[in-house]
């Protein structure tokens, strides 16, 4: 249930957005909106991208010549977590929820906060396979199809995904080998530890966006939509904390 006097989630839905604009975005309604939760829901980017945590390093982690040469950029957020290639199939969902509207989330810890948030999604993915949370993944099996960070404040926390609905073999050549991986991968090469998510999930792509409000309901969540252009007014009425420098371009 809805805490006491709280405003219901503000749901806000997005098409083919620019990463970076989007996760400048996602840093304002984290910083900016107290009193108000967030569900951003975003079905592919506008161009494709690498993306890397705020301490990745661009020559562990990025085949920069092969980046160049399929004219995919590079952008460094302002979370942690591992490096991922975005681009038209990639559906990208982001909780940015005031403590006081989670309050099954049993303490504001990363690891806590990661298996709360595999709870949350159970509802849109068990019924589709052997859903499961391997370390910081999301996983069919031992087969990868989203990737999570988080940022965490006092009051507030963000934990944001990227789905693999789809991938171009060709992208995923952007990536390195990363010098630390998560146990469960085991060493295999990027292709061999992911899947696509419209391999598993029957119902199609736009079933699967319908099903991320459903995951608020399933947890008695009250939610409104809110416009990207109501979203912006809103912010500016807020002011402050304006020229956020967190998420930078990477040239590469």
């Amino acid at each position: 249930p809805v805490a006491m006097g709280s405003a219901p989630y503000g749901v806000l839905r997005l098409s083919r957005h620019c990463v970076y604009d989007l996760l400048r975005l996602e840093e304002q309604l984290l910083r900016k909106t107290p009193g108000r939760s967030w569900l951003v829901v975003n079905d592919g980017v506008k161009e494709p991208t690498v993306v890397m945590g705020i301490s990745g390093k661009k020559e562990d982690l990025v085949d920069s010549e092969a980046a160049r040469r399929k004219g995919v950029g590079l952008v460094k957020r302002f979370t942690g977590g591992g490096t991922v290639v975005l681009d038209e199939n990639s559906i990208l969902v982001s909780l940015i929820c005031e403590a006081a509207d989670a309050p099954d989330v049993p303490e504001l810890f990363p690891r806590a906060l990661m298996r709360w948030s595999k709870d949350f999604y159970d509802p849109v993915f068990s019924a589709h396979g052997d859903f499961g949370l391997s370390e910081t993944d999301y996983t069919f099996g031992d087969l990868k199809f989203g990737g999570n960070a988080q940022y965490i404040s006092k009051r507030k926390f963000l934990h944001h995904t990227s789905f693999l609905w789809d991938y171009d073999p060709q992208r995923m050549k952007c990536l390195l080998h990363p010098p630390k991986e998560p146990e469960y991968r085991q060493g295999r090469g990027h292709l061999d530890f992911i899947c696509r998510l419209r391999d598993h999930y029957g119902g199609g792509r736009e079933a699967f966006l319908g099903s991320l409000t459903g995951a608020l309901d399933a947890r008695g969540l009250e939610w409104e939509d809110i416009g990207l252009e109501a979203v912006r007014s809103m912010l500016s009425q807020a002011g402050g904390a304006g020229a956020l420098q967190s998420t930078k371009r990477v040239p590469l």
